[in-house]
């Protein structure tokens, strides 16, 4: 069915309907959770969802199309979510399905892919949680999600469009000068950045996502702050010894008014402590 879609708009409109699938630990986690009456609370649930970026939009997608026309204030926080809808509505109406390990058993490839992207946005969250958190950022949890976040459309595409985010993947390992936002409009006809910004405004997210995934405004902290963890953790996902890191270290030093050698230190990369983050979760 995806090879009939054509174009931005019906991407976007495809998307909108369909059922985003989650990982297969984030259901176990949720049901395990759920059974326990001792430990079921938001926070609890909140804390399985935090790790899962499709679990995470699923949630606040539904919340928003489901909005209460007396509420007032824009919800971006999983836990403030799960209160003002209720646990056992969650449990409910946003169900922890379909699995994604199902949805593309046919697409190994893919989904090997796909998980390492997933693992890769999950870091970059923790990365971006830490620096809010050290800079004394009240709104550290709004940066996690914005970093979590940041590839979504990626993370959708890899899921409904397997067979094109290959070949947009073997193209650039193919020539390593070609641009992604080139190869995506070649094989895609539009670029994911595109994609994502009519996604989240075609869902209602919060105007603040929008904002804080906007490598736009980097001229803000908290946006600075999601693009460096991002960026990390994309430059880690194989190792520490990509070229690319040594300006990492030096504009997260900038950020948080350390010196690159600190930053190293805060990483473990000196011990090489820090080089599991490049395995996905199984």
């Amino acid at each position: 069915m995806q090879h009939e879609i054509q174009g931005l708009n019906q991407w976007v409109s495809f998307l909108s309907q369909a059922e985003i699938p989650v990982l297969k630990q984030t259901a176990r986690k949720l049901e395990e959770v759920h059974a326990d009456e001792a430990r079921l609370s938001a926070r609890s649930v909140a804390h399985v969802i935090a790790a899962d970026p499709m679990m995470t939009v699923k949630l606040l997608r539904y919340l928003q199309e489901h909005k209460r026309r007396s509420q007032e204030h824009e919800v971006m926080l999983v836990e403030q979510a799960l209160i003002m809808l209720g646990v056992e509505a969650f449990f409910n109406k946003v169900p922890a399905q379909p699995l994604l390990q199902d949805v593309m058993k046919d697409n190994l490839d893919a989904l090997v892919h796909l998980l390492h992207v997933l693992h890769r946005a999950h870091r970059a969250s923790e990365y971006a949680f830490d620096w809010a958190v050290r800079m004394s950022d009240l709104h550290y949890e709004e940066v996690r999600i914005a970093a979590l976040l940041h590839d979504l459309a990626e993370i959708l595409m890899w899921c409904f469009a397997p067979q094109e985010m290959l070949t947009i993947r073997e193209m650039q390992r193919k020539d390593s000068t070609l641009r992604t936002r080139a190869a995506q409009e070649h094989v895609l006809g539009f670029n994911l950045l595109d994609m994502q910004k009519q996604l989240v405004k075609e869902w209602h997210l919060p105007e603040l996502l929008l904002t804080l995934m906007d490598d736009a405004c980097v001229n803000h902290q908290r946006v600075r702050n999601v693009i460096l963890a991002v960026n990390l953790a994309r430059h880690s996902a194989h190792g520490w010894d990509n070229a690319a890191l040594p300006d990492d270290y030096k504009d997260i030093a900038e950020l948080l008014r350390m010196t690159p050698e600190q930053v190293m230190a805060m990483l473990g990369v000196n011990e090489g402590t820090a080089c599991d983050i490049s395995k996905p979760h199984p």
